[in-house]
């Protein structure tokens, strides 16, 4: 299973294999692009993998999902960016997305939004109807929500928050494999996208054994699925 985060070098990219033992091992690396992940995903390597970043996208009116999602998760809120409608992934800059947004939904788009556009192309480019079945779009927050009964109190970006996401994905990981990834990420990650690609092996583990939550579940224009799992 395996949790998929962007990160300044490309992707950080989170594998968890079972041990002899019953316990699990964790591969942490930064990867600058996700052919290599398709690739174990179409061999049969990898049974699944969640990702955070939209995956389906709307003509025109808002997902469900993201507004599903925003509501679970009430004071993290704002760590799910509402997905941009289809036609924006042609904006070259944040003008012509704004642009491009407000004439197709009466909306424009956030910087934040924008400065992860081409991530969002990346994977637009390469997920199909077939290989979103085992490479799904999860969320972090929402996952971390569902894991411990409750939105976390604290930004991520935060000491305390930092400590919330560690103690949370402990119980599931053990502290020592947490606490050695995050205290040295890999190059071009930082501690926080480490975190949330755990987050994000977790969900692929409910998913594979069939135990996870879905929010919304369109279909748009390509066939894919506009549905964030936890």
């Amino acid at each position: 299973m395996a949790g998929i985060d962007g990160a300044r070098g490309g992707w950080v990219v989170v594998t968890v294999t079972a041990t002899p033992d019953g316990t699990s091992e964790a591969d942490v690396r930064v990867v600058p692009d996700l052919h290599g992940v398709i690739r174990r995903i179409d061999s049969g390597v990898l049974a699944a993998a969640a990702i955070d970043i939209p995956i389906g996208l709307a003509a025109r009116d808002p997902r469900l999902a993201d507004i599903e999602a925003r509501r679970r998760l009430g004071p993290r809120r704002s760590s799910v960016f509402p997905a941009p409608v289809r036609s924006v992934l042609t904006a070259t800059t944040y003008e012509e997305a704004c642009a491009l947004s407000r004439a197709a939904s009466g909306k424009a788009v956030s910087k934040q939004l924008f400065n992860i556009l081409p991530k969002i192309r990346e994977v637009d480019a390469l997920v199909t109807p077939l290989l979103q079945q085992r490479l799904f779009e999860m969320s972090p927050e929402l996952s971390l929500a569902v894991l411990t009964g409750a939105p976390m109190a604290h930004p991520k970006t935060t000491p305390a928050g930092r400590a919330e996401r560690v103690h949370a994905l402990a119980a599931v990981f053990g502290h020592a494999q947490i606490d050695r990834h995050v205290g040295a990420p890999p190059r071009g990650a930082r501690a926080d996208d480490v975190l949330d690609a755990f987050a994000g092996a977790w969900t692929a583990r409910r998913h594979a054994a069939g135990d996870h939550l879905g929010l919304g579940g369109q279909i748009d224009d390509r066939g894919l699925r506009m549905e964030v799992l936890a």
